[in-house]
């Protein structure tokens, strides 16, 4: 009996649609993680790249429990002297919600080249519309 390895050129890469219309942050961040790097999968190795596309509508309407949404910060540097900013999550949420998303998901995605990849396969968008109707995808349901 042999040990099948996955390569790359062996990938079959599917396309999920998951809505975040009232769904907590962490949770759906928890649910999407695993499915871009491929644990879903039975062919699932770690050193391969081999997990799905997740699409991610109604990112404006994402949910934090409790206080979190006062308290929650992010925080960038300009590159400048002094150039060390912090947005809050409702001035996230209300400027950039793909962002949001898209941070929380790649903080639980491998720190190294293959992470980087996995997250090009995330796609966030603010409403319930998509422009990716071509490739079939999926619904996941979040439960």
């Amino acid at each position: 009996m042999k040990t099948f390895m996955m390569t790359k050129e062996a990938v079959q890469r599917k396309w999920w649609v998951v809505d975040a219309g009232d769904v907590s942050l962490g949770r759906l961040a928890a649910k999407v993680a695993p499915i871009l790097m491929g644990k879903t999968q039975p062919t699932y190795t770690p050193y391969v790249d081999c997990g799905d596309f997740v699409i991610v509508i109604n990112a404006d309407k994402v949910r934090l429990s409790g206080a979190k949404p006062e308290q929650k910060q992010y925080d960038y540097y300009t590159q400048y002297p002094g150039g060390h900013k912090y947005r809050s999550f409702a001035e996230m949420l209300e400027k950039k919600p793909e962002k949001v998303i898209e941070l929380a998901v790649r903080r639980m995605l491998p720190k190294n080249k293959l992470g980087r990849k996995m997250i090009l396969r995330l796609k966030a968008y603010r409403g319930p519309q998509h422009e990716h109707q071509a490739q079939q995808p999926e619904k996941l349901e979040l439960s």
